[in-house]
């Protein structure tokens, strides 16, 4: 079955991970989803975050990711329009066994 995986790519700053994954498990009810606590990252700042010992940041990427049919996916990604910036989605193609 052909399906598509999409990854949203949020920092844990913009506390709405939560909200997101509960939209994708409650409202959309997708066929899966897992999400991801980077252990490093940057985005458009150019600031890099790291997790360490020393310092435990609150500022690290989150990587939510999910997968369903082509169709259910364009329109999930629709519908969380306001709540991810577009062009921190990203969409590739899959097969389900």
């Amino acid at each position: 079955m052909k399906v598509l995986l999409a990854r949203i790519y949020v920092s844990e700053s913009d506390a709405i991970h939560q909200q997101i994954l509960e939209r994708l498990h409650d409202e959309e009810q997708v066929k899966g989803v897992t999400m991801f606590r980077a252990v490093a990252g940057y985005g458009s700042s150019g600031v890099v975050h790291a997790n360490s010992l020393v310092d435990l940041s609150l500022n690290l990427p989150i990587v939510i990711e999910f997968f369903d049919t082509p169709e259910k996916v364009h329109e999930v990604i629709d519908n969380l329009d306001g709540l991810v910036k577009p062009d921190h989605v990203v969409i590739f193609e899959g097969e389900a066994y």
